[in-house]
């Protein structure tokens, strides 16, 4: 969800496309069937990409939505 708060019509459509592409990248590791509700701030649009994506990676494994990847971790693989 973007807020008018946020700004203009094509402030609120980058913050939305950013929110959207940070957790496009993570679908793979989401578990089955969570439903993910992101409300951005003032600010969204103009913070770099990079810190966006950081952001969302924080949230979703704050709120215990992402599993491990694939060989990460600490357990070596046989």
């Amino acid at each position: 969800m973007v807020s008018r708060r946020v700004g203009g019509a094509v402030t609120r459509n980058r913050a939305r496309r950013r929110l959207s592409a940070a957790v496009q990248r993570r679908l793979a590791l989401l578990d089955p069937g969570v439903d993910l509700v992101l409300v951005a701030r003032r600010g969204a649009a103009e913070c770099p990409f990079a810190e966006v994506d950081q952001d969302v990676e924080r949230l979703l494994r704050e709120a215990g939505v992402l599993r491990a990847a694939a060989g990460a971790g600490g357990e070596d693989e046989v």
